[in-house]
């Protein structure tokens, strides 16, 4: 080990043809760190007078990439890999031979780009090519350059597309370009060239399948290779790899044009992209039995179709020309887990471009919900993102403040009244925008995020409702324009209720999709959630009552209002829906708590944290935005001490649920996701309901019943078991 590196590799070798000074000594320190290790338990930190925790935080941890930037390198330099031919132009004396390296080069780039898209370094993955990092070198040898211009190409687009959308926080390296050339000249013609490259295979192919009696007229065209029984197989392997990526290009850009003007062009390049990927399966079979090379026996190390090691590649390269990317060579997905990424990716990118663009911002809402089912990586996201919010409009098409009107239930002409002008109502925009952002990151990010904005949710209702009484005293010798403020101020204000509550029940679902809860503490999600549906629940039908109250004001006299307002009047759908979902969350808190209070299971008891520990480390978000006030420890327990089953079989809570959910059929018949949220929920009502008339009947009087709570029928809604063990 050397005294002037400290981050220097412990096993670097004596012979290395790292300089040394003449106050330079190398040793070997492995046995010293393994006797270290056995000494030291988990968790046990070195102390001294001079190493503390502040520097044990900040210490490398000795092989990890991230961490210990190592001293080894094949090359110091692309130059000197040059020169010792390990990026050769031509590829191979034979011909042969250099269609396989170029087909194995494709492949290496696949599974580059997949490990770099799922959190590598760019300079480590992709730009790991030597012909990539010199365009020039590549420029006599047309398949290659018109490969690697595309390639740079796509990396360019989506660091751009990854930076704009800002996910990129999640994995810091994925926009960090370590000053490599995304761009090089000619690269804006990438698309002309690979289709001239295209058209020429395609001849060529045609040229090869052509009966003998037309072989003399498609003399002129040069086959691939020298092997003619081979051309054919070669021919469809190269152009399946090069289509791929034309139409993947073609789908990065097509995603960008504004106002998702480009989407059904997108879904179209998407179906050629997947067929592409299937003919590059399908052709894995030829390559691995023509490959000039022993192939790798574990699919996991194979990242090309043939097995084979492609040249031009090199994870070391750049560790020294592009601090401070971690040199340390990164293990790469193979190319069935590219292909695969690939495919998933691509299917996640058809869903975006499938989804109706319509600008209400409860569509929106569902849409960045929904398409968060399938786990979209980050690449997927930021393009969710970009969708859904361009040049400060929804989608590009619909002003801020007018998506809050409509989604307030105003009347269309509010949307031009002159109080969007006022700063805290484009401090809300501005909320919107972030909570749509929010929204597209991953699960985990997203739960901390909604957490921490729920505060700047609670500070906004407070400045808009100071801001709106500044705006009634100016217009108050205006009565009309008063009268239309303050409708213009209750809806908006209701409508910033319900959304902070729909943003906190968000917070406490997402704990279910993390696996943050254990079931010990389920009892106390469910008494939470069950406040909070009740607060949504009466925002938002105050929010319907109001538009309803609106509209019929401006049909009747006020005679005729008064006697209609309580005619038949009924409780909107989505209200009932909400309700539908009271009484389950009421259900199964019940449940839970008659379970600790008589079988004495599912407590919060451990070695570690206490109950009011664990509430307070789960709830402590919410707690500091006082939503709702009177939501603390002490209320939940005195809720939950004296519930029993006794009391709790008087009213069965999913009985009415699941009436509510056969009820409500008929009002969401037209909407079928709404269906297949109904038939869930009813699911989880019908099985706790049986499991409930069980445990009220035997529940205190047989201890050997196994009772278990999962997640078979709804993702954040448990249904209960009950067998006898």
């Amino acid at each position: 080990m050397a005294e002037a590196d400290g981050g220097g590799d412990a096993r670097a070798p004596l012979s290395s043809s790292i300089p040394s000074g003449k106050d330079t000594a190398w040793f070997d320190v492995s046995s010293l760190l393994h006797r270290a290790s056995h000494d030291l338990r988990n968790d046990e930190l070195i102390t001294g007078d001079n190493f503390n925790l502040f520097a044990a935080m900040s210490a490398l941890e000795i092989m990890d990439p991230k961490m210990d930037s190592g001293i080894v390198s094949t090359y110091y330099s692309v130059d000197e890999a040059i020169e010792n031919g390990a990026a050769p132009i031509p590829l191979s004396v034979d011909r042969t031979s250099d269609i396989q390296c170029v087909i194995d080069i494709m492949d290496q780039f696949l599974a580059c780009e997949a490990t770099w898209h799922k959190g590598g370094s760019l300079a480590q993955t992709v730009f790991s090519c030597i012909y990539l990092l010199r365009p020039e070198r590549t420029s006599s040898h047309a398949l290659l350059h018109s490969f690697c211009s595309v390639i740079r190409a796509t990396c360019s687009a989506l660091v751009s597309a990854v930076s704009e959308a800002r996910t990129n926080e999640e994995e810091d390296l994925f926009t960090m370009a370590y000053g490599l050339p995304l761009k090089a000249n000619g690269d804006e013609k990438c698309l002309s060239m690979i289709h001239a490259v295209d058209e020429t295979l395609c001849r060529q192919l045609k040229a090869c399948k052509a009966p003998v009696s037309k072989k003399t007229v498609l003399e002129d065209i040069e086959p691939l290779q020298t092997h003619l029984d081979l051309e054919e197989g070669f021919c469809k392997a190269v152009l399946c790899r090069i289509r791929f990526r034309k139409h993947f290009y073609h789908v990065l850009t097509c995603l960008r044009k504004p106002q998702g003007r480009g989407l059904e062009l997108a879904k179209k390049h998407i179906i050629s992209c997947l067929s592409e990927l299937d003919s590059m399966l399908n052709t894995e079979e030829f390559l691995r039995h023509n490959s000039a090379c022993g192939t790798v026996e574990n699919e996991d190390e194979k990242t090309t179709a043939s097995g084979c090691q492609p040249v031009g590649f090199d994870s070391t390269l750049n560790s020294r020309s592009a601090a401070p990317t971690p040199p340390r060579a990164i293990k790469l997905l193979s190319w069935k887990k590219a292909v695969n990424y690939f495919q998933k990716l691509l299917h996640d990118l058809d869903v975006v471009c499938s989804y109706p663009l319509d600008p209400v911002f409860e569509g929106a809402m569902r849409f960045a919900v929904d398409v968060q089912k399938f786990q979209p990586d980050l690449v997927a996201r930021a393009h969710i993102q970009l969708l859904l919010v361009q040049d400060g409009k929804l989608y590009g098409r619909e002003s801020l403040f007018a998506v809050i009107c409509k989604a307030a239930l105003l009347p269309e002409g509010a949307k031009n009244h002159e109080i969007q002008k006022n700063e805290s109502v484009q401090q809300l925009g501005q909320l919107l925008v972030t909570l749509f952002r929010v929204l597209c990151a991953n699960t985990a990010w997203q739960r901390r995020k909604l957490g921490k904005i729920l505060q700047d949710w609670r500070i906004i209702y407070v400045q808009l409702e100071l801001a709106f009484r500044k705006e009634f005293g100016e217009t108050a010798s205006m009565p009309v324009e008063q009268d239309l403020l303050l409708r213009v101020c209750k809806h908006i204000l209701i409508w910033v209720e319900e959304q902070t509550y729909w943003i906190a029940l968000r917070f406490l679902m997402l704990g279910f999709e993390l696996d943050l809860y254990s079931t010990d503490e389920y009892c106390m999600v469910y008494w939470y959630i069950y406040i909070y549906l009740i607060k949504l629940a009466e925002k938002t039908h105050l929010k319907i009552m109001l538009s309803n109250g609106s509209s019929r004001r401006k049909s009747k006299k006020k005679k005729d209002f008064v006697k209609d307002v309580g005619k038949d009047y009924q409780v909107p759908p989505v209200v009932q829906l909400l309700q539908c979902y009271i009484y389950v969350a009421h259900g199964l808190m019940m449940m839970l708590a008659s379970l600790r209070n008589e079988n004495k299971i599912f407590l919060c008891q451990g070695p570690f944290n206490s109950e009011h520990e664990r509430f307070v480390q789960h709830f402590e978000l919410l707690q500091k935005a006082c939503l709702p006030d009177h939501a603390s420890f002490f209320s939940f327990s005195e809720t939950v001490a004296n519930i029993r089953f006794s009391t709790v079989s008087m009213h069965n809570c999913f009985k009415d649920a699941q009436k509510i959910a056969k009820d409500l059929r008929g009002g969401f018949a037209n909407d079928p996701d709404r269906l297949a949220e109904l038939r869930q929920i009813e699911q989880v009502a019908e099985h706790n309901h049986v499991a409930l008339n069980l445990l009220c009947r035997l529940g205190s009087l047989e201890p050997s019943l196994k009772i278990s709570f999962d997640f078979i029928h709804h993702p954040h809604f448990a249904t209960a078991s009950v067998k006898r063990s």
